[in-house]
């Protein structure tokens, strides 16, 4: 099945007011502002509507296809359908960046939110030494990073966001391309 441009728009609407693990926003806003932060650091398509579907996974029509999944292999496995291997890549690895970025940046637990630092326990704690060496050598290793960050910051209930037309165009773009 083809994901068309009308279903991407009521797969992201369809967010709206699923709350976000006790953040102040919910997925739609959180996924719209992940969204605009790639495409304000110049983010190509594909990365913009990675970054947009990071949680995709959480989508009760992604949950159901995938339930025995976390939201990271669910929503890699949607990408993987849908889109391609480098942005289900991306997404599978946005909960192992936040392990990765605990582990090799002092300073970044600091900026978890508290819902995220009692998530991170649950996801197996900052990465051991092999585990962030064999993170490192994936060739998209910095964007499952950028994504990351992104939704890290990505919690403002009055932060900027994506415009879901401005996600559809980065679809039509994407398809265009490949």
């Amino acid at each position: 099945m083809t994901l068309t441009r009308e279903a991407l728009a009521e797969l992201v609407d369809g967010l709206a007011g699923l709350p976000y693990g006790g953040e102040a926003v919910d997925q739609r806003t959180h996924a719209l502002q992940a969204g605009w932060f790639a495409a304000q650091h110049g983010g190509d398509d594909e990365l913009v509507l990675a970054a947009t579907l990071h949680d995709i996974g959480r989508a009760q029509t992604v949950r159901d296809e995938w339930p025995d999944l976390p939201h990271e292999r669910s929503g890699a496995e949607f990408a993987r359908r849908h889109l391609s291997e480098r942005a289900a890549w991306i997404i599978a690895q946005h909960v192992p960046a936040k392990r990765y970025l605990v582990a090799t940046d002092a300073v970044y637990h600091d900026h978890l939110s508290p819902a995220s630092v009692a998530s991170l326990i649950r996801q197996g704690g900052p990465m051991t030494v092999e585990e962030v060496a064999e993170f490192e050598a994936h060739p998209n290793a910095q964007e499952a990073v950028l994504v990351r960050r992104w939704d890290d910051d990505a919690k403002d209930p009055n932060g900027p966001v994506l415009q879901t037309d401005e996600v559809l165009a980065a679809f039509d773009r994407f398809l265009a391309a490949r």
